[in-house]
């Protein structure tokens, strides 16, 4: 079934390799929104109120699970991390990865030091004071499938960002790639995953991309008995919605449990 067509789409039946990430790029991060400064704000506090003022192990690793043209998920880890994942899919996101590492974040000077400036509100952040070479330094890039992602070692911080309900229009999809996220994150393991709230899908350029319609409680019915500890915010549209077929976005803020079981239930 093609994208588009009104059915549900399964995530293999997309091509993806038509994304415009340089569109996606311009379209969603050359400006900092308002609801996005204040995700990175509960994300930002979230992980320094877990990790900051840790003595934390040397080789401690973060992984951002579909990373797409969109850094600050990569940046509200940065201070706990060693490493640093971004796991990618399409091709074209790849690409765009690649060629901003190659050139040292040329899109810091366009895009990225507006959020660096809400994440270094946090005192955890503010001792970096060139984030934009420790990211270079930090940063990994890895292509993959995110439901093949329990191939990977266990991470010690994971972000997903508009991922798990945006790559399919099956609900049995979008619940694996919660699975295959929550699966890759070591016991103990904070963590946070954004959402949008009952979204119809979405176009990048001339191409339409499918999604799950979920609201909190599908979101939080993933984490069943995995975590720790688990909140769920609501940004609201807004004056200013991002694009049309959704009601608001979702941020859960989480943490592993001690010992958890890896293998999907």
């Amino acid at each position: 079934m093609a994208p588009g067509s009104g059915g549900k789409v399964h995530n293999d039946e997309v091509d993806w390799g038509h994304f415009d990430a340089d569109e996606y790029y311009r379209h969603n991060y050359l400006k900092l929104r308002a609801d996005d400064e204040e995700i990175l704000g509960f994300v930002r506090d979230h992980f320094a109120s877990l990790l900051d003022g840790r003595d934390l192990p040397a080789g401690y690793r973060g992984i951002d699970v579909g990373t797409g043209p969109n850094l600050y998920p990569a940046l509200s880890m940065l201070p706990f991390c060693d490493n640093v994942t971004l796991f990618e899919h399409a091709e074209p996101n790849i690409s765009w990865l690649q060629d901003q590492k190659r050139n040292t974040w040329p899109s810091w000077s366009t895009a990225w030091h507006q959020f660096w400036d809400v994440l270094r509100a946090q005192q955890a952040y503010a001792r970096i004071t060139d984030p934009r070479s420790v990211l270079a330094k930090r940063v990994e890039i890895h292509q993959g499938n995110v439901y093949e992602l329990k191939t990977l070692a266990p991470f010690n911080v994971g972000t997903m960002f508009f991922v798990a309900e945006s790559i399919t229009g099956q609900e049995s999809e979008f619940r694996s790639a919660m699975d295959h996220f929550l699966d890759v994150l070591a016991p103990g393991a904070p963590f946070a995953i954004a959402l949008m709230e009952h979204s119809t899908g979405y176009h990048v350029a001339d191409s339409h991309f499918p999604a799950t319609d979920i609201d909190e409680g599908a979101v939080s019915s993933c984490f069943r008995n995995r975590v720790s500890s688990i909140s769920i915010k609501h940004i609201d549209v807004g004056a200013r919605p991002l694009r049309d077929g959704y009601t608001g976005m979702l941020i859960a803020l989480g943490q592993m449990r001690d010992g958890e079981d890896r293998a999907l239930t």
